[in-house]
């Protein structure tokens, strides 16, 4: 399919594709790979090790992935979707950069596994200039983990990076 703005979807991104776009590494990286299917529709995959510090004490003997960690790949996973797929997002000034500008819902329902692929349906609404909402369903397998509902914000990388 391609848009008006002569975008062809789907975009195939791998995780060396994703970290091109976003500032994220090391343990706080999580994202595997992600489909960008229009410019506010994307499907992706996060997996966390279970030697990932926050994870080995996230409850020691039985490892959990936290609800904040699953809150931040889905965070990544759609800044990485509108940076790459959104011309609209294109225009912004190429010192922007997506942060998390706040959580409005987290519905947490299973337990997610580190070593798991854990996939992300989400979806995007521009409510302001610099304002995206995103939504996500979270789901191991064929059952749904967790859905969230949160704002990202892009601002001049200057400011994020100050001080």
């Amino acid at each position: 399919m391609t848009d008006d703005a002569g975008y062809r979807y789907p975009i195939a991104l791998t995780r060396s594709d994703i970290e091109a776009v976003l500032p994220h590494r090391g343990d706080i990286f999580f994202c595997q790979r992600l489909t960008i299917d229009g410019p506010h529709h994307f499907s992706g995959v996060a997996r966390w090790s279970g030697d990932n510090p926050l994870i080995r004490g996230h409850f020691p003997g039985m490892p959990v992935v936290p609800g904040v960690m699953l809150i931040e790949a889905a965070a990544q996973l759609a800044g990485a979707g509108l940076l790459v797929g959104d011309p609209y997002v294109k225009t912004l000034p190429a010192a922007s950069v997506g942060v998390l500008a706040g959580v409005r819902n987290g519905w947490f329902k299973a337990a997610v596994r580190p070593e798991t692929d854990v996939a992300f349906a989400i979806q995007c609404r521009q409510l302001a200039p610099a304002l995206v909402q995103v939504n996500a369903q979270i789901t191991v397998g064929d059952s749904e983990a967790a859905r969230v509902e949160f704002s990202l914000a892009y601002v001049p990388s200057e400011q994020v990076f100050a001080g």
